[in-house]
């Protein structure tokens, strides 16, 4: 990386009772922001977890990686966003999606792209203090002092869009984006917030697929790649290593109903025993999830988003040893600079 053209580390992590510890290692090391998910069937309270890491921090940045909206009247949201804000002034952006996960885990479709759209410029209008028509009924933040900060409350808003309705969407009302992917052209300019997440883990001199703690880092995500698929379609699992067993797996423990509720479970954070065996037979091709490497390889695909691009790697941590993991990336990353 160019000291012109610096790229920001960050981090995503579930809410649970180990994230601000987490999150204060985070900060020790000079990460730019930790990002939390929103999944309420998985994981706890994104809102009650960020006023964790606001009250226990004093320099990292906190964002929303990404809030769902359906799960949130737009007032809910404007409160919650208003207390993070006084907490930590201007430490604080909130990213939404559609709730791919989060929605799914509770079997329901993913949000469509116009009533997230409606949502954020309604939250927008909140924050700005203005009387807003939320379903039918005038909604303002009349907070008196010492509820909230003055309003207009000025937190970025973000979007993590997926296909054309959702990059559209993006440049009309948001002031950057969280992608899920390298960029196939550059971003928006005019996006403040360039977001790319990263999956994976920094191999030290002989690691392979069977180290403890390269397994621990990478386990989850490989597992996770069939509960993606599934959601898709179902049948396709049947191509992937072992995918016909597990989907008989599910479709034995579960009625079809609640076979989500199976699919999800341990999602980006564990290996369940109807999973383990998909991880236990991919041997050598664990190396292939997202961004393992090693440093140079890292420092490499740091340039490759840099020039794509993006202004922000978000490092996705799974498995029991966050911290080190946490070390690794920033260790590696310290070398480019």
């Amino acid at each position: 990386m160019s000291a012109e053209n610096p790229m920001m580390l960050s981090c995503a992590l579930p809410p649970s009772r180990d994230v601000v510890r987490y999150a204060r290692h985070a900060e020790m090391l000079g990460y730019e922001r930790v990002w939390l998910y929103d999944s309420p069937a998985l994981y706890g309270d994104i809102w009650l977890a960020l006023g964790r890491i606001a009250e226990a921090t004093t320099t990292i940045g906190l964002g929303t990686g990404v809030a769902v909206p359906s799960l949130r009247h737009p007032m809910v949201t404007a409160s919650a966003i208003a207390a993070v804000e006084d907490l930590a002034p201007g430490r604080l952006v909130a990213a939404f999606g559609t709730g791919f996960t989060a929605r799914r885990a509770m079997g329901k479709l993913p949000m469509r792209w116009a009533d997230l759209a409606e949502y954020v410029v309604q939250l927008r209008e909140l924050l700005a203090g203005n009387t807003v028509d939320v379903d039918g009924a005038a909604c303002q933040m009349i907070h008196s002092p010492g509820f909230a900060p003055a309003r207009p409350i000025d937190v970025p808003l973000l979007l993590a869009p997926i296909g054309p309705k959702g990059f559209g969407v993006a440049r009309e009302i948001a002031d950057g984006v969280v992608l899920a992917e390298l960029p196939s052209e550059p971003p928006d300019e005019r996006w403040r917030f360039r977001a790319l997440l990263a999956t994976g883990t920094i191999l030290e001199p002989g690691d392979d697929h069977a180290t403890a703690r390269v397994r621990d880092a990478l386990e989850p995500y490989f597992g996770t790649g069939y509960h993606a698929v599934w959601q898709w379609s179902a049948e396709a699992v049947d191509d992937m290593p072992g995918g016909r067993e597990w989907r008989a797996r599910i479709e034995n423990e579960r009625p079809e109903s609640q076979r989500h509720l199976a699919v999800h479970e341990g999602h980006l954070v564990a290996v369940t025993e109807r999973d383990r065996p998909l991880v236990e037979a991919a041997g050598p091709g664990l190396l292939q999830t997202g961004w393992t490497g090693d440093a140079q390889s890292f420092r490499d695909r740091l340039t490759a988003a840099r020039d794509s691009g993006v202004n922000e790697v978000i490092l996705t941590m799974a498995g029991p040893g966050v911290e080190r993991e946490l070390e690794l990336f920033a260790e590696a990353r310290e070398v480019s600079l």
